[in-house]
């Protein structure tokens, strides 16, 4: 992973928001992608897919406030659709008129929330790991509470990590894959932890955004690991069923990080949804 991430690193820019940073890879040229990561992780998540996809397509990957090298929550950033407004406010600045959204967890959600909000620029929209209905209320009263002992302990403790960690991977993991994970927890800068448990409440309080999908009138794809734990296939069913036209994919042996954990599977699905309707 070391090596992908300096070879994007001479790509990697930033751009003051409502009076934080937000940190972006630009990289590639042709039509626009704008990729959005899991809650958890940071744009290094898509380096499969970016190195792949960079190569026909322009990919613009930000770094969620909180996360990566972006800085924290602006104070006006209050949910999901206030962050889709942030991605709007990134395109206009890079002068991008239209762009296919792909997302992964809560890039999904603030994804479908960009659609929703700038319907002519949104070309295609892809969904992986994702449910844009309520969080079920059990799971939501669970991570509020995990939540609420980062908040308190101003850091994630080992045994919230414990807790975590397997909530994104397959039943048989990919055991560098969970220790990097483990350990980017570990390091998380106490200067991010609020951050990181707004976006928590953002995310796991969101709005039903299944009550607007008729408004999609767009190619959509949707794919969920059949070891996903965290979003189930289910949900994906639920999506697939009130989207008009879309595509539903089951990604074999996978949990919840697809495109590290199914790298080349996810790559194949995403080439040929994507050339098949943005060319």
């Amino acid at each position: 992973m070391s090596t992908t991430s300096q070879s994007f690193s001479q790509h990697r820019h930033q751009i003051e928001i409502d009076g934080s940073t937000l940190s972006y890879l630009d990289i590639g040229q042709g039509p626009v992608l704008l990729m959005g990561h899991s809650y958890l992780w940071d744009s290094k998540m898509w380096a499969p897919q970016i190195a792949l996809l960079s190569q026909n397509y322009r990919c613009i990957v930000p770094d969620l406030w909180g996360h990566g090298m972006s800085g924290n929550v602006p104070a006006n950033c209050r949910n999901l659709r206030d962050v889709a407004a942030n991605m709007l406010t990134l395109m206009d600045n890079l002068k991008v008129d239209e762009f296919s959204i792909i997302g992964l967890s809560v890039g999904a959600m603030w994804g479908a929330e960009l659609t929703l909000k700038a319907p002519s620029r949104v070309k295609s929209l892809a969904m992986l790991g994702s449910f844009i209905g309520y969080e079920p209320e059990i799971t939501r009263d669970k991570y509020y509470a995990m939540l609420d002992v980062i908040k308190a302990e101003q850091a994630i403790s080992d045994k919230i990590i414990q807790a975590i960690s397997p909530l994104f991977f397959a039943n048989q993991p990919n055991a560098e894959l969970v220790a990097s994970f483990k350990l980017q927890l570990q390091q998380t800068s106490t200067d991010k932890i609020d951050s990181i448990y707004q976006m928590g409440r953002m995310i796991f309080g969101r709005r039903d955004t299944m009550d607007d999908v008729e408004q999609f009138t767009l190619p959509c794809l949707i794919m969920t690991g059949v070891e996903d734990k965290a979003r189930s296939v289910l949900e994906g069913y639920l999506m697939h069923d009130a989207i008009s036209g879309s595509q539903y994919v089951h990604i074999p042996e996978c949990g919840h990080i697809s495109s590290l954990e199914q790298a080349d599977f996810v790559n194949n699905q995403l080439t040929q949804f994507l050339s098949n309707n943005i060319g």
